[in-house]
């Protein structure tokens, strides 16, 4: 496998056309076509481009998260935000609760929303720039495209996105460079199973 040397900026890692051009090779050596998705029908490049770049535009609207965070929301004064359910309670009292709850912490900002993993799925739920196949299919060309920067060949983009230094710069620059990818090299129509 050819390997191609990282290369980051300030605003984070670049993917190069020799890292593209990699990546088409790993491409060309894959078992089967990474540009069928689940449905078995092929998805175009042009499709797959779309979806990724919904993903890089949600991102910067939802914000990004390296990995799914579970904390609980502490209430300003430090006590955790689940509500009392005392049974002594009247319904009245709890939802005194809950409305002074609701007006204290209306304003929290929870921070990045959205993994890579969960922008793809996203996007494909939405339907109106890509489906189920398109996001599989965006998987798997962005993990053609860390093979060929890292030169290691079971290297996958959830788990580079995933990495403790990694930036939102890094992972729009990785959708970037596989709308990029996908245009350059991908199918141009999609073929149907079963057509003929």
């Amino acid at each position: 496998m050819p390997k191609t040397t990282p290369q980051t900026t300030a605003s984070g890692v670049v993917f190069t056309g020799a890292t593209l051009t990699a990546a088409q090779e790993l491409l060309a050596e894959s078992y089967g076509s990474v540009w069928i998705g689940p449905s078995g029908e092929e998805s175009s490049g042009e499709a797959v481009a779309r979806h990724l770049e919904a993903a890089v535009a949600l991102l910067d609207k939802d914000g990004w998260s390296r990995i799914h965070t579970y904390t609980r929301i502490q209430s300003s004064g430090g006590v955790d935000a689940d509500l009392a359910d005392d049974e002594s309670m009247t319904v009245k009292q709890m939802l005194r609760a809950l409305l002074r709850f609701v007006r204290t912490e209306s304003d929290i900002d929870l921070g990045p929303r959205r993994t890579l993993s969960t922008a793809l799925r996203h996007v494909g739920e939405d339907g109106a720039h890509g489906d189920t196949d398109t996001a599989v299919v965006a998987g798997y060309v962005l993990d053609r495209l860390i093979q060929a920067h890292t030169g290691f060949a079971s290297a996958r983009a959830m788990a580079w996105s995933a990495r403790q230094h990694r930036a939102h710069a890094d992972i729009t620059a990785l959708l970037c460079a596989g709308a990029r990818f996908a245009r350059a090299y991908g199918p141009v129509t999609p073929v149907v199973a079963g057509a003929a």
